[in-house]
């Protein structure tokens, strides 16, 4: 374990160089080939952490913990989560098969210019389109944020609406789960028009499910049983 921290800290800190110069490998190459080789595991019993997309945060973690620049990866890697979920183009381009890394790197530079992410967290997002793992961003985001959260002594709920939540509906949402599991928890939002109503909180492998569609296809089930 000790030897694979090792590695993952060596690795990481290929991060913080960008492009490799004359000589030297590029440091996307490193990275990759010395950490996330598909063959290189983890030990841990989360299996977020375990996969491809798990490495690839605990890597963006570790450097960042190492440099003290915690802080401010958190607050990149939220605006590019948030930029993620308000545009479809943006979407389009991280989950497209057929769009080159060559495109997809220059329509990332020129939107990370148009943010001012640069740094750790801006190195990385080139890395994964240069290695074709852009289309796993978001659980990369969400993998990082959970690894945050455990580093606080916080614990990470994702929640799932129909419709965005308003300022007070989150400030009760996180009351309650404060209440219910004794500590402060960070809060993870997406939305799902598929949803009826009601949400979907998942904190670690428990799922607090209240929505409207899944009452219903249990409701089906159910009297499908009856029939």
């Amino acid at each position: 374990m000790r030897g694979t921290r090792a590695r993952g800290r060596r690795a990481a800190r290929a991060l913080a160089f960008g492009p490799g110069r004359r000589g030297r490998p590029r440091a996307g190459r490193l990275f990759f080939e010395s950490s996330w080789g598909e063959t290189t595991h983890l030990a841990t019993d989360d299996p977020m952490m375990a996969s491809m997309a798990g490495r690839y945060a605990a890597a963006l973690f570790e450097l960042a913990k190492e440099q003290k620049q915690l802080d401010q990866v958190e607050r990149d890697v939220a605006s590019f989560q948030a930029l993620l979920e308000a545009s479809p183009d943006l979407a389009r381009l991280v989950r497209s098969p057929v769009i080159s890394a060559a495109a997809q790197a220059r329509a990332l530079n020129a939107i990370l210019a148009k943010v001012g992410i640069s740094g750790f967290t801006g190195n990385f997002l080139q890395l994964i389109v240069r290695n074709r793992r852009l289309f796993a961003i978001g659980d990369m985001l969400r993998a990082f944020q959970a690894l945050l959260a455990r580093e606080r002594g916080e614990v990470s709920a994702d929640v799932t609406s129909a419709h965005p939540l308003s300022p007070e509906q989150m400030h009760v949402l996180s009351d309650s789960l404060k209440a219910s599991i004794g500590k402060h928890v960070q809060i993870r939002t997406r939305v799902d028009p598929n949803l009826l109503g009601g949400l979907i909180v998942k904190i670690g492998s428990k799922m607090i499910d209240s929505s409207l569609r899944t009452k219903l296809d249990t409701l089906k089930v159910a009297m499908k049983g009856i029939a």
